[in-house]
């Protein structure tokens, strides 16, 4: 039998969809996240729940009945270089964290393969992009600061298209899906890393539970540019959500007005084929309309910002400054970004008020 795969996962919450796919097909997967997070997958494992076509109601996934192993842990002390690959999962504005910044400049150390399954593109990630001044980029990051020790040859980006969420009401072992679309990463550099993901992209697309082929697959692309086609579902639809006064569902978001929305998403995808990207890389707006409908709840970024976090991930500040510097503007797309900086300052405001 052909040794598992060991990943590190950082980040227990959507990062667990991942993990529970990967020890379906036979591969390790340690998740790390806060102490008692850990303790209640270490005791209980993972359970993913999600659609399956032809079934009724959801498949739950128990990680304790599957080939590969889980196991969990705060971020001291684990060492990456007993690892294949590492995958980050956390959101942007975490990876500063203490414990947490520590591991990352470890992982970068230690030059293990890194993916992202961030909203957010790493730095290094936007270093392998020919031609983008990463000057420019640098504020759109909680703290550019913690992507310096890296490499960008260990770096690439995967696409975190399934749309999941913890249910408020069940342990924080429990994911659910909603949308069970791909997770759609770049090929590394290295054909040796590379090799690593198509690997579990294969062992993925075999593996069966109860006899069921599950959806949620990862598929590798040659193209650097792929996982950029969430550029565009992102800034017209997830932070579309942000209102002056509250937030409104994705699905509201991307169907009030479909005309603007085309627009924006339209703008998005030229840009990103302006930078290198291929037509061919991006979902065609009608797929990510439809796909939509089934959005009923506010994007995590505005979730987050309506619970008064004081930093999200910025994929809509990125956009806009990369594009700026081609000389691109498109007023929707400005408005959205000021409408986003309102509600930063204004939690960051009331995060600094003394208690």
């Amino acid at each position: 039998m052909p040794t598992p795969v060991n990943t590190l996962i950082l980040g227990a919450s959507y990062g667990s969809l991942l993990a529970t796919k990967l020890l379906l097909a036979g591969h390790n997967a340690h998740l790390v996240c806060l102490k008692a997070e850990a303790d209640l997958f270490n005791a209980e494992g993972a359970r993913v729940r999600m659609p399956v076509k032809g079934r009724d109601g959801l498949v739950e996934v128990d990680s304790r009945k599957l080939k590969g192993k889980l196991s969990a842990s705060p971020p001291d002390g684990v060492d990456p270089k007993g690892y294949d690959l590492v995958v980050l999962a956390m959101q942007e504005p975490q990876y500063r964290s203490d414990g947490v910044r520590q591991l990352l400049d470890r992982v970068a150390k230690a030059k293990v393969p890194c993916m992202s399954i961030m909203n957010m593109p790493p730095l290094p990630y936007l270093a392998r992009i020919p031609g983008l001044n990463l000057a420019t980029v640098r504020p759109c990051f909680t703290d550019a600061t913690v992507w310096d020790s890296f490499d960008p040859a260990c770096m690439t980006l995967c696409s975190p298209d399934p749309q999941a969420f913890r249910p408020p009401e069940e342990k924080t072992n429990v994911l659910q899906v909603r949308l069970p679309t791909n997770f759609k990463a770049a090929r590394f550099p290295s054909d040796a890393h590379t090799a690593i993901l198509t690997r579990l992209q294969d062992d993925i697309e075999k593996s069966r539970f109860e006899g069921m082929e599950l959806p949620v697959k990862l598929k590798v692309h040659d193209s650097l540019f792929v996982p950029m086609a969430k550029w565009a579902m992102l800034v017209a639809g997830n932070y579309r959500c942000v209102q002056k006064e509250a937030m409104r569902p994705i699905k509201d978001a991307v169907h009030s007005d479909l005309a603007e929305t085309r627009a924006v998403y339209d703008w998005v995808a030229r840009l990103c084929v302006s930078l290198g990207a291929s037509p061919d890389d991006m979902v065609p707006f009608d797929k990510y309309a439809n796909a939509a409908l089934s959005l009923g709840s506010p994007s995590s970024a505005a979730r987050a910002l309506a619970a008064g976090a004081p930093n999200i991930e910025r994929v809509d500040l990125l956009v806009q400054r990369i594009a700026a510097e081609k000389g691109q503007r498109l007023k929707a797309v400005d408005d959205t970004v000021a409408l986003v900086q309102e509600w930063v300052d204004k939690n960051r405001a009331k995060a600094a008020k003394p208690a």
